[in-house]
């Protein structure tokens, strides 16, 4: 006598597919947008904030963008005064120097005091000692035009 058991080859789900069975990987909606920057939560700020009554599900999924991309930027620049500055890390100061000397990032963030950031090194030119004008003697011996070197 042989048996032979059949297996089921369908998974059996409990009500409404909602218990047992095999569970998806969750993908984030910032994977899926392709940032660095948190879009669940910075929706959950908008909602929070009620900054409106309704948005629309790409709201923050651009506003998180914009926010990577600035400071994408910043870093960016702040890196480059702290390796002109011989400096491994990014301090304040670096900060203030990369946003000062930039004219859009200067603009946008004109009326923002940046802690411990200092200010950009300026002297005004009516400040500077005057320089002597040195003469030489060439200069005050004319040149006849039938002398020639």
């Amino acid at each position: 006598m042989e048996t032979t058991v059949e297996t089921d080859t369908k998974e059996k789900k409990g009500a409404g597919g909602r218990r047992g069975g095999e569970r998806k990987k969750a993908v984030t909606k910032s994977v899926k947008a392709g940032l660095q920057f948190p879009v669940g939560r910075i929706g959950r700020f908008l909602r929070k904030g009620r900054y409106a009554i309704r948005y629309g599900a790409g709201a923050p999924v651009y506003l998180a963008a914009v926010l990577e991309y600035l400071a994408a930027e910043v870093l960016e620049l702040a890196g480059n005064a702290a390796r002109d500055n011989k400096k491994n890390r990014i301090n304040p100061r670096h900060v203030q120097l990369a946003v000062r000397n930039d004219d859009e990032l200067g603009k946008l963030l004109h009326g923002v005091t940046i802690a411990s950031g200092g200010v950009l090194p300026n002297i005004n030119p009516v400040l500077l000692p005057k320089k002597m004008k040195v003469e030489s003697s060439e200069s005050k011996s004319p040149k006849s035009p039938k002398q020639t070197d």
